[in-house]
C-alpha cells in the first residue's frame, strides 16, 4: 500500500543534515526514491519550531534536510548534531 496518510516517526539528526527514514516505514508504505514527500520536522522538546520542506528519499533510505529550514529550526541551540527531530512525512 503506497503512502497515502501521515506517518511520523523519531530519529537522530546525522551528519550532513540527513535524517534516516525506518525500514519498517519504508517497507509498509512500499516508499521509492522517485516519490516527492511532503517533510515536516519538529526539534524534539523545542515548541514552536516546525519547518515543512518538500524531498526525495536517497537510495539508503535518508532525506537530506535544507540548511535554511535546519537553521530556522534550530536557532540559536548548540550542538545541533545532536538533536532527536520528529519527523512527518505526507504524500504531496
Amino acid at each position: 500500500m503506497p503512502l497515502t496518510e501521515k506517518v511520523s516517526f523519531k530519529t537522530r539528526l546525522q551528519r550532513g543534515n540527513r535524517v534516516q527514514v525506518p525500514k519498517i516505514v519504508r517497507w509498509r508504505y512500499k516508499l521509492e526514491t522517485y516519490q516527492i514527500l511532503e517533510v515536516t520536522i519538529n526539534p524534539y522538546c523545542i515548541w514552536g519550531s516546525t519547518q515543512s520542506f518538500f524531498a526525495r528519499m536517497s537510495k539508503d533510505g535518508r532525506l537530506v534536510i535544507p540548511k535554511l529550514v535546519l537553521a530556522l529550526s534550530i536557532q540559536n541551540r548548540p550542538n545541533e548534531k545532536y538533536y532527536v527531530m520528529e519527523v512527518t512525512l505526507r504524500p504531496s
